[in-house]
């Protein structure tokens, strides 16, 4: 009778009983998909949800739910979620921070200890309440922002087993070694508190097993990420460790109020020059918040955000921004406060980049030069760290799978055709260009960088070239004009 076999689960150099022997091969995916972009960090305070674990967030709403209401703080990790929100960001991994001083609310109803299961001045808004309902009793935990949960039971330890049981649950109850009867009755949780403004080093957190602050945000597919209103630059080398290491451009910022020469010397002195870190001039932003009014915010929200919402080989310089109601430079009135040539020189020069008003492109709000930190030509651009950064982890991600295949010239020929697949559908999607008519890559990966010596040690390379587009910051229009000028006209040169 014939056997059915999986591809790779019969020695076919081995068979003696005459007979039908199938095998089923499983599709073969020479396919490389680049990884999900666009995904923003951000580690902040908040009034509500757990502390430094990362919780993806979508929008306001989520954010909301999660978190609780805006504080009136810059170190906010809302007010960075609302900003980038504005300037096309949509994805978002929030990681909250305390000082350790924050209270979680609580009540008593009926001898029965209510705690919110969060610390924070949200939970001061839960209402938790105890009603008959058919042969038993019902909860009701309620928010207007983060929410409502209804549990039944026919006792306090039902109830409590109940909420227990439940993962998106707002509250704890503790009940008592001598249990009570449950009774109609309301409660409005108090006491939540935030506690002080963390310390920068909250804010960096700790790599251990149990990671905080910055490093909780490892393995979150973050392509750029913030510490939201944190200028201490004594962060910024740490910064750029844990950005060259995971992939993701950190936006960090200046004091509010900071003088060029002060930011030039300041950056000097921390010893700060990478391409994992992007640099904002300490000249803040004044900021309509939907909550708190007007406040003065850190630029990091929005040329972090506006990052985010771009394909990764764009750069943020002259991206229109959005939700800008002045700097401290400009003023309210975006009037007179306007940065010389001179004084953009001394900024870009010294790898530091600023918001301002007017932009190449006209009288609106953008990001002025669109570099990072390195003092090379030729990796200081935002492109080169983001498109980087994507490349690298697309192969990260897709290229593990030909780990354990035999060596051999089907397995080389196998993984160029994934390569090369992969870099000619971001031509396709114009990350990359061909110019001059050449393709802007090349994989090698075959005998000649493979020999047998090395592959006997069970090694295989693959070598890849890109070639990334320039971005064009310095256009040139050359113009001649008067009535002694003559003027030839070239059907291939465009002139009519």
């Amino acid at each position: 009778m014939s056997r059915i076999y999986q591809a790779g689960a019969l020695n076919t150099t081995a068979l003696v009983v005459p007979d039908l022997y199938v095998q089923i091969a499983q599709p073969q995916t020479l396919a490389l998909s680049g990884v999900g972009w666009g995904v923003m960090g951000v580690v902040g305070t908040a009034s509500w949800g757990p502390v430094n674990m990362p919780v993806p967030v979508g929008g306001m709403g989520d954010y909301l739910q999660s978190f609780g209401a805006k504080q009136s703080l810059v170190t906010d990790a809302g007010l960075a979620v609302d900003i980038a929100l504005m300037q096309g960001a949509s994805s978002f991994r929030i990681v909250r921070v305390t000082d350790g001083t924050d209270e979680a609310a609580s009540a008593t109803l009926e001898g029965v200890t209510v705690t919110a299961v969060h610390t924070g001045s949200s939970g001061n808004g839960i209402v938790v309440t105890a009603s008959a309902a058919n042969q038993g009793w019902a909860l009701t935990v309620a928010h207007p922002v983060l929410g409502a949960s209804y549990y039944a039971g026919a006792s306090w330890t039902a109830l409590a087993a109940a909420v227990a049981a439940d993962s998106g649950a707002l509250v704890a109850l503790s009940v008592p070694a001598t249990v009570p009867a449950v009774a109609v009755g309301t409660v409005t949780l108090a006491g939540g508190a935030d506690g002080g403004v963390p310390s920068s080093a909250a804010f960096l957190g700790s790599d251990a097993t149990a990671r905080t602050g910055m490093y909780a945000l490892r393995g979150q597919g973050c392509s750029v990420a913030v510490l939201h209103g944190i200028s201490d630059s004594a962060t910024w080398t740490a910064q750029a460790a844990f950005g060259l290491g995971e992939g993701v451009y950190m936006v960090a910022c200046g004091p509010a109020g900071d003088t060029l020469t002060d930011a030039v010397a300041v950056k000097a002195a921390a010893g700060l020059d990478s391409c994992a870190v992007k640099l904002m001039f300490g000249d803040w932003i004044w900021w309509n918040d939907d909550t708190n009014g007007l406040m003065l915010v850190s630029p990091q929200g929005f040329a972090a955000g506006k990052l985010a919402a771009l394909s990764p080989e764009q750069s943020s310089l002259n991206k229109q921004l959005y939700g800008v109601v002045g700097s401290q430079k400009a003023g309210l009135t975006g009037g007179t406060g306007s940065y010389s040539s001179a004084d953009l020189a001394v900024l870009f020069q010294a790898g530091i980049d600023v918001i301002c008003n007017p932009a190449p492109g006209g009288s609106y709000w953008a990001v002025r030069c669109g570099h990072n930190t390195s003092g090379s030509v030729t990796i200081q651009g935002d492109n080169y760290t983001r498109l980087t950064n994507y490349l690298a982890t697309s192969l990260a991600g897709g290229m593990g799978a030909y780990v354990g295949s035999v060596i051999n010239d089907t397995l080389f020929g196998d993984i160029r055709a994934t390569l090369l697949g992969f870099l000619s559908s971001l031509v396709s999607q114009g990350i990359l260009g061909v110019q001059g008519g050449a393709l802007p890559y090349a994989v090698v990966c075959d005998s000649t960088n493979n020999p047998q010596a090395r592959t006997a040690l069970g090694y295989v390379q693959a070598d890849i070239q890109v070639r990334y587009q320039g971005i064009n910051e310095k256009f040139i229009v050359n113009l001649q004009g008067g009535t002694s000028v003559t003027v030839t006209t070239s059907t291939s040169g465009g002139s009519v």
